[in-house]
Parts: C-alpha cells; structure tokens; sequence
C-alpha cells in the first residue's frame, strides 16, 4: 500500500473513529516526517474553551505511530507496533487549529533492521510537537514505541 494522507484518513475513519470524528486529519507524510491538525470545535473541547489534551495526544500519536506503520508497510516484514509509554506537556490553550507535526521518521527503519536480525523487540521515542495558528507551541508529546518481528 502506498501511504498517503488521503488513505490514512480512511484508516481513521475505519479504525479510529473517535480521532476522525473528533477532527483529526493527517496532512502529509514523508519517510521522514508525518504533519496532522485538529481544529478547535464543540466535539473535542474542554470546560475551558480549548482542545481536551485527549484530543492533542490522538493527533500527536498519529503523526508518530503513521510514520511508525509508513516503515514497516517499506521493510516488507511482519512487524507489531505498541506505545509503551508516553508524556506530555502543555504550554498554552489550545484555540483554533493546531498543527502538530513528527520529525523522527529517521530512527525507526534501524529499529526494525535491528527487531528482524535479533527477533527481539525494539523500543524508541518520537516527539510531536504542537503548534497553533500564530506559530506558538501548545503542546508537545513524546511517545516510547516498541516494535518487534512476528514469528
């Protein structure tokens, strides 16, 4: 499957729903960086009139764990992904559209290469950052993946 922003807005709305209905999209990736937005709305607000950090951590993942599965559809293996852990931190409201992007499509191919000639499970971190209309950063959210070969 060639990935594209348009396929993994389907793979959203099939498998995600909740992210897709709460506005999430993805809006390009790259072997090297996957960028997603999500707009302020009634649907994924909080009590105080920005983005619920549940929604900021779904489009923060995404760009992450879509460069995670843009790898392993190029490596051909059978590989299983899982988060094993993840932090966040939140700077400003989030209001209006924000755009959070992933540049860490570099340390997950040597993840792989290394999960298949040794059959053990690969761990690494990748950060989104978050950032609204005026350039400002709301939010930033590292996540620990595991990647491992299937048997």
């Amino acid at each position: 499957m060639k990935f594209t922003a348009h396929k993994l807005n389907i793979f959203l709305l099939l498998k995600l729903p909740s992210a897709y209905i709460c506005g999430v999209r993805v809006k390009e990736i790259t072997a090297y960086s996957c960028v997603a937005t999500v707009k302020h709305r009634w649907i994924n607000q909080n009590p105080f009139n920005s983005i619920y950090f549940a929604v900021q951590a779904m489009a923060a993942e995404l760009t992450t764990g879509a460069l995670v599965m843009y790898h392993i559809n190029q490596s051909g293996k059978k590989i299983s992904m899982l988060v094993a852990s993840n932090k966040g931190m939140f700077t400003k409201k989030a209001r209006g559209r924000i755009t959070f992007t992933c540049n860490n499509g570099n340390l997950i191919a040597l993840a792989i290469e290394k999960a298949v000639a040794t059959g053990e499970g690969q761990t690494f971190w990748m950060t989104s950052e978050g950032y609204d209309q005026a350039g400002e950063k709301v939010s930033q959210m590292d996540f620990e993946w595991t990647v491992k070969a299937k048997q």
